[in-house]
């Protein structure tokens, strides 16, 4: 039970996420949603391990994917999901692909929103008490 509070006290730095994703920080705010739900045990106990690993920061992500027992449980995860895409049509992939698209987009819409707030409150909280706004002599 350890490992569980230890991964949700500690955080793995998201350098490791925007690495695998080229330095696009949606992809990486979405790996590492990916990664949550599988520690929270969605892809069985091996890939709950793994993804509490890594999102500790106690493994890096392809580490991980070198462990025997993680890749076996994955590619054994995936195999329905294969055969899924596989029996799909030309336009039901580009639906999914249209789908996936749209939730990138608004993971970076969010983030952009994300950095404005930040940045409107660094002014905010940058303001200097002596700035003479806000008072008068008279």
């Amino acid at each position: 039970m350890d490992s569980a509070r230890d991964s949700s006290d500690k955080r793995v730095d998201d350098s490791e996420f925007l690495e695998m994703t080229q330095q696009d920080p949606a992809q990486a705010k979405i790996l590492r949603q990916s990664l949550e739900h599988l520690a929270s045990g969605l892809g069985g106990n091996a890939l709950k391990e793994m993804a509490q690993e890594v999102l500790s920061g106690r493994m890096g992500l392809r580490e991980a994917a070198n462990v025997s027992a993680y890749a076996e449980e994955a590619v054994q995860q995936s195999a329905p999901l294969a055969e899924k895409w596989a029996a799909m049509s030309d336009r039901e992939r580009d639906e999914l692909a249209a789908d996936g698209e749209h939730r990138l987009e608004e993971q970076r819409r969010q983030l952009e929103e994300e950095r404005r707030r930040a940045e409107s409150e660094n002014r905010s909280d940058t303001k200097s008490r002596h700035d003479g706004r806000g008072w008068s002599l008279y």
